[in-house]
């Protein structure tokens, strides 16, 4: 898997700048950060419509019987050749979002490859994640969700993002 996703980020490709974010995608990793619903309370408090927020969460052990609030996904659903086997998880790649917050510092290599993988226009993540794969990256700890989206959120206004 790593020699892949290392073939793949040697091929990132520059996105267009120029739209403002209104479509978000959200990928976090809920092994450490649990508070996945105040994140988007976060990201609606700065002018992003709730509906217009898709959040797709990554679990290191899923539990058969508990239900969940958002698509979760794991290692199992990940075949040999580093293709996702998931409907949901290959229709949030292919959507294509203004921005795509990456919400994990952890280089774990199937965050890496969906992020990497995602055909949205801009990206912003953790400074302690692979430079190649975001385009803004924010240097906090995980824990200060609203910090981070306090930050996030200034870059995107410099940038003409919202």
């Amino acid at each position: 898997m790593k020699k892949t996703l290392k073939k793949r980020l040697l091929n990132v490709k520059e996105e267009s700048l120029s739209s403002p974010a209104v479509r978000v995608g959200l990928i976090v990793d809920e092994s450490h950060f649990l508070e996945t619903d105040a994140l988007k309370q976060e990201i609606i408090q700065n002018g992003i419509v709730e509906d217009n927020i898709k959040i797709i969460v990554y679990r290191d052990s899923l539990k058969n019987k508990e239900v969940y609030s958002y698509s979760i996904f794991s290692l199992k659903d990940l075949n040999i050749k580093c293709e996702f086997t998931d409907k949901g998880i290959n229709e949030f790649i292919s959507d294509e979002f203004d921005l795509l917050i990456s919400y994990y510092n952890e280089e774990k290599p199937f965050l890496l490859l969906l992020t990497n993988n995602s055909k949205a226009k801009f990206k912003a993540g953790f400074s302690t994640v692979d430079k190649r794969l975001n385009h803004l990256l924010v240097n906090i700890a995980p824990e200060n969700y609203k910090g981070f989206t306090e930050e996030l959120f200034r870059y995107l206004k410099i940038l003409n993002k919202i």
